[in-house]
C-alpha cells in the first residue's frame, strides 16, 4: 500500500503542500491560514490515515520530537494525572513522551535519565528523587533541556514548578485549630528533600501563629521503603496515653490512604475521634465513608506550564531558568468535622 503524503493531501485539498505542512505541524495560527480551511486539511489527513514522517522530520530539524518524563511513582494517582496532562499537552505540539518511574530510587533515577539521553529525547521533564542533585548538575553541564515539577533543590539553579507547599500546609492545619481541634499530628515522609520539608514548616507555622506548642511527639516519620509499618507505628504513638491527638495532617496522598486502612482496623470514628486532612486529592479518599478534606494541588496547569518551559528551552536553544510556584486549593469535605 502507498504511504500517503503532504502532496497527496494537497491535491485533494487544492492547496500547496506548504500549506499542508503549516497545518499538519500546527503553524496554521502563525501563517494566518483559515480555521475552515486548516480544519478541512486535517480531516482529509484524517480519512487518507496519513502518518508523518518523524525519521525525515528529525534529520531535518535536528530534533527527534520527544520529551522523556520521570515521575516518583506512577501508581500514585498525582503522577499518574501528572503524566496523563503531559502527554496530552506534548500532543498538542507533535511531541510523543517517554515515561518511567523511579520509585523513589536514585539509581533508577539515573538509570532512567541515562536511558532517555541516550534515545537522544529533546528534553526532561523530571521529579527528582532524594540525593539526586548530581544528576541535576550533570544535566546542566550536557546543556540538555530540562524541568523540574513538583520538587526542586533551592541551592541548584535551575528551571522548577511547584506549588507553595508551606503556605497551602499552614492553612490546612490552620483549619483543622478553627475547628476545634488542639493536638494535631502529622505524618510525613523521612526524607530531605525541600516540599516535604516545606509541608512540615507550614505544620509548624499554624501552630505557632495559634499559640500551640509544637512537639516532636506528634510530628512522625514513615520511610518510603517501609511505608506500612512506619504508618502503624506513627499512628499507634500518636494516639496512645492520655492525651492523644485529635486530628493527623497527612503530607501526602499515599501516606493519608494507608493511614485511613489501619485508622479503620483500629475502629477509630472519623471525625468525631479523630480529623483528618492529607495534602493531595486520590479517588480513594472519595469512597471513605468521611470524604478526605485536601489540599489540591492544580495538576492541569503544573503538566502545562511544564511542557511550556520546556518547549522553549528546546525551541530557544537556551538553559534560561523559569521559577514558577502556582496556589493550591483546600477542598474542605466531612473528614474534618468541627467542635
Amino acid at each position: 500500500m502507498k504511504k500517503v503524503s503532504l502532496k497527496d493531501i494537497a491535491t485533494e485539498a487544492g492547496v500547496s503542500t506548504a500549506l499542508v505542512s503549516y497545518v499538519l505541524t500546527n503553524k496554521d495560527k502563525k501563517a494566518r491560514i483559515g480555521e475552515e480551511m486548516a480544519k478541512k486539511i486535517r480531516e482529509i489527513a484524517r480519512k487518507l490515515n496519513y502518518q508523518p514522517n518523524h525519521i525525515a522530520r528529525s534529520l531535518k530539524s535536528g530534533r527527534s520530537f520527544t520529551i522523556g518524563l520521570i515521575v516518583a511513582d506512577i501508581s500514585n494517582p498525582f503522577f499518574a494525572n501528572i503524566a496523563r496532562t503531559i502527554e496530552d499537552e506534548a500532543k498538542k505540539h507533535n511531541y510523543n513522551v517517554i515515561f518511567g518511574s523511579s520509585d523513589e530510587n536514585v539509581d533508577k533515577s539515573q538509570d532512567l535519565i541515562n536511558v532517555l539521553v541516550n534515545r537522544q529525547v529533546d528534553g526532561l521533564i523530571i521529579t527528582p528523587t532524594e540525593g539526586s542533585e548530581q544528576q541535576i548538575r550533570q544535566l546542566q553541564e550536557q546543556k540538555i533541556p530540562f524541568v523540574l515539577i513538583d520538587r526542586f533543590f533551592p541551592e541548584i539553579a535551575a528551571s522548577y514548578i511547584a506549588v507553595n507547599n508551606r503556605e497551602s500546609a499552614a492553612g490546612a492545619v490552620s483549619h483543622l485549630i478553627k475547628a476545634g481541634r488542639k493536638r494535631i499530628g502529622m505524618v510525613a515522609y523521612k526524607t530531605t528533600l525541600h516540599h516535604i520539608s516545606e509541608r512540615i514548616g507550614g505544620y509548624q507555622d499554624a501552630l505557632q501563629q495559634h499559640g500551640i506548642k509544637a512537639t516532636n511527639s506528634l510530628l512522625k516519620k514513615a520511610r518510603y521503603s517501609h511505608l506500612k509499618e512506619d504508618i502503624r507505628l506513627a499512628i499507634d504513638e500518636l494516639l496512645k496515653g492520655k492525651h492523644p491527638a485529635d486530628a493527623i495532617f497527612f503530607a501526602t496522598n499515599s501516606l493519608a490512604i494507608e493511614g485511613l486502612k489501619y485508622i479503620n482496623t483500629l475502629g477509630i470514628r472519623i471525625p468525631d475521634e479523630l480529623a483528618v486532612i492529607t495534602f493531595d486529592e486520590g479517588e480513594a479518599l472519595d469512597l471513605f465513608y468521611a470524604p478526605v478534606t485536601f489540599v489540591r494541588q492544580p495538576i492541569l496547569e503544573i503538566g502545562k506550564a511544564a511542557v511550556r518551559v520546556l518547549l522553549e528551552q528546546i525551541l530557544d536553544g537556551t538553559t534560561t531558568t523559569t521559577a514558577i510556584c502556582i496556589d493550591t486549593t483546600l477542598v474542605v469535605r466531612k473528614s474534618c468535622g468541627s467542635r
